[in-house]
């Protein structure tokens, strides 16, 4: 069976989170970092039109730009929607390798049974990102980590491009040389002296010429990238027997309907995530962060497993209410769903006036409408915005 590996890059990460914050900035040039000095952590794509770039120092990003607009870091919050970004991921599948707060590998080779094409695993990724953090991402599809790499910067940004495995060559031989993982600028400068300049060249030099002038590893490294092939596996770490979903204010709140109704959200994303990864629950555990960074959780048993968002919900709003807050200012929400099994495999105990339909099934209707229609197909009144 070919592999189906996902490459899921952000685009312009930290720029895309303030931007969301921030939306008076939108269409103008502006970057994360360097506010006073110091570099250039993250930039728009309309400051990277004048040239503004990761790594860069503030002074030259203000020279080459001098109408873009700094914007000081926020780092708890980028972690923030990282989490939120990689809950989406491991709903998913468990095999995730995280390469940086920003991108990830997935092997959904296994899930596309339960998931449908890899199109649409894709599509649902992009639109589920986009609906919880209001940032945009680029997903590459190809049959193993090189390639997919390659392919997710083919349509930046909020792009999304497949390699199929009969593609390979056609898509990768007029690439440039610099495009191989691991090309820098003192081999690409030895490639060019050989007269190398695209992949397919260098594919079709003979392997041990190649040994020769590059070394006996990096050659054979080289030409096996060359020709699209990599057997190097999505090494993520044992998949978590839990899923959750977390949310931070644009400001920090003392009003508990506020808080309510956003648990009631992290409830109904946290319940979607385990529908689509077919498992049901039995711990719920909530978590709330304050507006000094103290953050607490509270953990509570369910009577049967289950993945309906009224009875999640529920059982975080018994545990907040036993915090007796006194308006304390919060930050952050989340909701965790813990000891998960199989859905197939759980046992839950009927009751004899329980409807033949109920509320898993209407909300297994919502999943698939918004499958198909995008996530603003179907959405609780009380959590429309």
């Amino acid at each position: 069976m070919n592999r189906v590996i996902l490459h899921v890059d952000m685009d312009a990460f930290y720029a895309s989170v303030e931007l969301a914050r921030r939306p008076d900035l939108r269409g103008r040039p502006m970057w994360v970092g360097g506010a006073e000095r110091g570099v250039v952590l993250s930039a728009n794509y309309e400051a990277r039109a004048f040239g503004v770039r990761s790594g860069m120092s503030s002074s030259r990003a203000r020279r080459l730009c001098p109408e873009g607009v700094p914007v000081p870091p926020d780092m708890d919050t980028y972690s923030d929607v990282s989490d939120g970004v990689f809950a989406v991921f491991r709903s998913i599948t468990g095999q995730v390798e995280a390469l940086s707060i920003d991108e990830a590998f997935l092997d959904i080779t296994g899930s596309r049974r339960r998931l449908g094409t890899p199109l649409d695993v894709a599509q649902r990724i992009k639109a589920q990102v986009a609906d919880e953090q209001r940032i945009t991402c680029s997903v590459g599809i190809a049959p193993n980590k090189f390639l997919a790499k390659l392919a997710s910067t083919q349509n930046k940004p909020d792009g999304l491009f497949q390699v199929l495995p009969d593609q390979v060559t056609a898509f990768l031989h007029p690439l440039p040389v610099e495009r191989i993982w691991g090309v820098g600028d003192a081999t690409a400068t030895k490639l060019h002296h050989l007269g190398l300049t695209t992949i397919g060249q260098l594919a079709h030099l003979p392997r041990d010429t190649l040994q020769r002038a590059m070394g006996n590893h990096q050659g054979r490294w080289l030409h096996e990238l060359a020709w699209g092939r990599d057997s190097r596996e999505v090494a993520g770490a044992p998949s978590e027997r839990s899923i959750g979903a977390q949310e931070t204010f644009s400001r920090d709140t003392d009003d508990p309907q506020v808080v309510r109704t956003e648990l009631l959200r992290m409830a109904a994303r946290t319940t979607s995530r385990m529908r689509q990864a077919q498992v049901l629950g039995r711990g719920v555990t909530l978590s709330l962060r304050f507006s000094d960074f103290t953050t607490i959780t509270r953990t509570t048993s369910l009577p049967s497993p289950t993945d309906v968002t009224d009875e999640v919900y529920a059982a975080a709003l018994r545990c907040w209410n036993k915090l007796h807050l006194q308006r304390g200012r919060i930050r952050r929400v989340g909701i965790r769903v813990e000891s998960l099994i199989d859905r197939d495999e759980a046992y839950q105990q009927f009751t004899l006036d329980a409807p033949e339909r109920g509320m898993r099934e209407a909300e297994m209707a919502a999943d698939a409408a918004i499958a198909r229609f995008g996530p603003d197909a179907v959405r609780r009144g009380s959590l429309t915005r």
